[in-house]
């Protein structure tokens, strides 16, 4: 495939995406965010909003201070669009592997040794991103640093000026409607994997069963894992039930089959509503709260007359959610 309006040297829209990835992040070229992103674009991610590259550019580096050695390994980009119409986007997920050797948001140096998951969905044209949306599991960061997630968060809102003026996670309200406006694609896979989770989050969770394979392997947030049927109920029933009267949006969904790759799927969600259940986040507290979720997922089969899903890998940031509950506590 040839890309209309990009460099030459890239291949296809995943190399591009992996390519410039790492000439930022590894290589340190992140001068080139200059010219690689839009000036006015805009970054939405669950802890804040971030409009244009020059703020970007400040984020990478104080990442870059506190983790100097991190690598971003690509394990997928799942991608929708054409450069004929201008809505490609691509969903990148990254294994990040680095150490905790500067001073930072985390602390004083620690030396510990982190793996964490981001997905990432950006809209690009003319070798250029200008939309994006980004999930970092940042409560398997501070798991791993050894800090309880519900004093971490309120430390941090302390070290931004206390519950008036820290900074808003990113919430329905104030999640801006940038350039890119497409759904993504109707192939048949991303269809299937988003029937898969409205059922879910409407209680049917004996689709898990119907659906997935019996030895389905799940990534999930705080950097762990779930295995087989059970394990991976009990991770989406202790999502819901925190949560049982929010509203699910599925605000972008990709189908893909590619040669060498499973059939897979991306979808870009959200949960919208109160903290009235029991589940994952303890006893009700009634606050308001928005959960922003980027999910892949690899269909086959071994066995089975058909194909289900047999790898899935979710990301959302638990610290976003314990900041929307302890600042409705006060």
């Amino acid at each position: 495939m040839t890309l209309k309006g990009f460099d030459t040297r890239w291949n296809d829209f995943p190399h591009y995406i992996l390519g410039i990835t790492k000439e930022i992040w590894e290589e340190r070229q992140m001068a080139t965010l200059q010219h690689y992103y839009a000036h006015d674009m805009i970054l939405r991610t669950a802890p804040k909003v971030v409009f244009g590259n020059q703020n970007v550019i400040s984020d990478t580096m104080s990442t870059l201070a506190e983790f100097p050695d991190r690598q971003l390994l690509g394990e997928d980009v799942i991608w929708s669009g054409d450069d004929k119409s201008n809505d490609l986007l691509s969903s990148h997920r990254l294994l990040s592997i680095a150490t905790h050797s500067g001073t930072g948001r985390f602390g004083k140096p620690t030396g510990k040794s982190i793996t964490f998951r981001t997905i990432a969905d950006c809209a690009a044209k003319n070798n250029t991103i200008y939309d994006e949306w980004l999930v970092r599991d940042q409560g398997a960061i501070v798991r791993q640093m050894g800090l309880n997630i519900e004093e971490f968060v309120l430390n941090s809102i302390f070290a931004e000026g206390g519950f008036s003026q820290c900074s808003q996670p990113l919430s329905a309200e104030n999640n801006p409607q940038g350039p890119y406006t497409s759904k993504g694609n109707d192939n048949p896979w991303g269809a299937l994997y988003a029937d898969i989770l409205s059922r879910i989050m409407n209680a049917d969770i004996s689709v898990i069963q119907k659906l997935y394979n019996r030895a389905v392997h799940a990534e999930i947030p705080g950097g762990k894992q779930a295995h087989g049927w059970g394990q991976v109920e009990n991770f989406w029933m202790g999502l819901r039930a925190s949560f049982p009267s929010a509203t699910l949006s599925i605000d972008h969904v990709i189908g893909r089959e590619d040669s060498g790759m499973p059939p897979r799927a991306a979808l870009r969600w959200s949960l919208s509503g109160n903290h009235d259940g029991w589940g994952a986040w303890g006893a009700p507290s009634g606050a308001s709260v928005y959960i922003f979720g980027i999910s892949h997922a690899e269909f086959g089969n071994v066995v089975s007359p058909h194909d289900t899903l047999r790898r899935e890998y979710v990301v959302y940031d638990e610290t976003a959610i314990w900041k929307q509950i302890l600042m409705h506590k006060g």
